[in-house]
């Protein structure tokens, strides 16, 4: 199965697209940033994220995806921002036919470390030991994505075998 973690934000919105083997291991197909300038207006960076992630949803294909919920944040312009760009890539996944899935950062740390108030060291260092990275992956967004994926990934597992042992 292959599955694409979202980072959203609109100057950097972080993607994961990795693929669950058929032995249950977790493989890294790519990996990055989409990245607008302040400089641009808003609708011309929600535009770039949005068609960047259509590539990227084109070319790779993937069968699910993940996007991390808005959490509260103080600065509601940050908030707004963020919003939106969670927005623009819900809307690029709708589009590619792509079942979407949320997760708070509380429930993706707890899956991929273990334990939910995590730090971001901790969650990084997991995410290049699950998919067998020789670095973490640069800059946070890039490794939140990842991380979004591997949750989504992890959920799915939690969800075959609740309805194996309905069955």
């Amino acid at each position: 199965m292959i599955v694409i973690g979202i980072d959203p934000g609109t100057a950097l919105t972080g993607y994961g697209i990795i693929e669950e083997t058929e032995n249950g291991q977790l493989a890294a197909i790519k990996y990055g940033i989409i990245e607008t300038s302040a400089e641009q207006t808003l609708e011309k960076r929600l535009q770039i994220i949005y068609q960047a992630l259509s590539e990227l949803l084109n070319l790779h294909r993937p069968e699910t995806g993940a996007v991390e919920k808005l959490f509260f944040q103080k600065n509601v312009r940050t908030a707004m921002s963020v919003g939106q760009a969670r927005g623009v890539a819900m809307l690029a996944l709708a589009e590619a036919d792509v079942k979407v899935a949320e997760y708070s950062p509380m429930e993706i740390k707890q899956a991929v470390t273990g334990y939910g108030a995590a730090d971001k060291t901790q969650v990084q260092q997991m995410v290049r030991t699950i998919l067998s990275l020789e670095a973490v992956p640069r800059p946070d967004d890039v490794a939140d994505a990842l991380a979004v994926a591997i949750c989504h990934i992890n959920s799915n597992q939690w969800e075959k075998m609740i309805q194996a042992n309905k069955g």
